[in-house]
């Protein structure tokens, strides 16, 4: 627990700090890659480039520093930090690595301004945030374990099936070697994938993108050009090649309500939208689901919509938008009058896509008067709120 001296000193440099950790997280990561090279496969290594990574842990340490004394509240805020954990299998061993590099990139960019009393009070509340994390986490772990179906760390599956869903977009069923039961997970949720790739451990979150069934898991990659993992899962892995799985996590998930929803999905972003979809159609609930593609070329999961519709013609209105071409409902972005003239009374609404397509659509039902707590989004990456795009 921290004195009351260091908190005096953590409040009264929490704000240089802030100022400057920007530039002590850019500083953080390479120093541990060069320290600890083991953790560098747990990143991805385009979000270490564009910054999102660097501007994601920036975010957690001042929300942290700005609610501890709320611990209800520091946790809510925290929970999209515990799934991605859980989803990559963050161990208790690991948390020393941080705090190590993460003081020495404070005293590299502060130098002389850290005094040894500013140090030290700074590596007692990252110790506490670690301590907090690590509870945390180990109660989802768990909890998870103890699921029929669970497992602890990764588990082995296979490749039983392959779906070309769009130019892009490709689904890969996957089932357990072991040939056990699967656990559940929550419609809207991610899992973490563990590859291997040229003899090197790599680690990436993919939205579940079908219902829970006990058998199996789908997942649904979009090929990105530079990206080491989709392009692996595309073009080396098929039909009986194995990866890792660890544990379902994130947030993101169907408030519970009867209320009528508007799910608002871009590019590959409509991966979470489609459980989300089915289990509220199941729960007798009305749902409209607009979706926004470049073209028709690029547009996922056209034939799986169109049959939930004729199933539910009565609760599901789904719209499409294409940017180009002339096989859509709409034709350029979904902007704030589409989503007026398609938005039920009193919705619930979900939305995912690129960041700017999120943050458009974000500020358009603020505008239309929707309320925060009925705006829900999951930034595909280090989350971070949608202004800081």
């Amino acid at each position: 627990m921290l004195t009351q001296e260091q908190e005096r000193l953590i409040e009264a440099t929490a704000p240089v700090v802030a100022e400057h950790l920007d530039a002590i997280t850019q500083r953080f990561y390479p120093l541990m890659f060069e320290r600890y090279p083991q953790v560098k496969p747990l990143f991805n290594q385009a979000h270490q480039q564009d910054g999102d990574q660097p501007r994601a842990l920036a975010g957690a340490v001042l929300a942290y520093v700005g609610l501890r004394q709320d611990p209800q509240q520091a946790r809510g805020v925290l929970a999209t930090v515990v799934s991605k954990h859980v989803s990559l299998g963050i161990q208790p061993d690991q948390y020393p690595i941080v705090g190590e590099c993460l003081m020495a990139a404070i005293g590299e960019v502060l130098g002389e301004a850290v005094t040894p009393e500013i140090a030290t009070a700074w590596s007692g509340l990252y110790e506490e945030l670690a301590g907090l994390l690590i509870e945390l986490e180990d109660h989802r772990y768990r909890e998870f374990e103890g699921r029929p179906g669970g497992w602890r760390g990764t588990r082995r599956f296979r490749i039983a099936d392959t779906r070309q869903e769009s130019a892009v977009v490709r689904s890969f069923v996957l089932e357990p070697e072991d040939g056990g039961p699967v656990a559940g997970h929550q419609p809207g949720q991610f899992i973490g994938v563990r590859l291997t790739i040229d003899g090197e451990p790599v680690y990436r979150h993919y939205s579940l993108s079908d219902v829970p069934n006990g058998h199996h898991y789908r997942i649904s990659v979009k090929r990105e050009a530079q990206g080491r993992a989709s392009r692996h899962l595309h073009d080396a892995m098929s039909v009986g090649d194995a990866l890792e799985l660890l544990p379902p996590a994130g947030d993101m998930t169907l408030a519970d309500g009867d209320e009528p929803l508007l799910l608002v999905s871009g590019g590959v972003g409509q991966t979470p939208m489609l459980p989300m979809a089915r289990h509220a159609l199941a729960e007798g609930r009305r749902v409209v689901y607009l979706h926004a593609a470049l073209d028709a070329k690029h547009h996922a999961f056209r034939d799986e919509v169109a049959a939930l519709s004729a199933e539910h013609p009565q609760r599901l209105r789904a719209v499409s938008v294409h940017e180009r071409g002339n096989e859509a409902d709409h034709t350029g972005r979904i902007d704030r009058e589409l989503l007026a003239s398609l938005m039920p009374e009193d919705a619930r609404c979900y939305f995912v896509g690129p960041q700017g397509f999120m943050a458009a659509v974000d500020q358009a039902l603020a505008e239309l008067g929707v309320p925060g707590e009925r705006r829900h989004y999951e930034h595909f990456g280090p989350s971070r709120p949608l202004d800081a795009a």
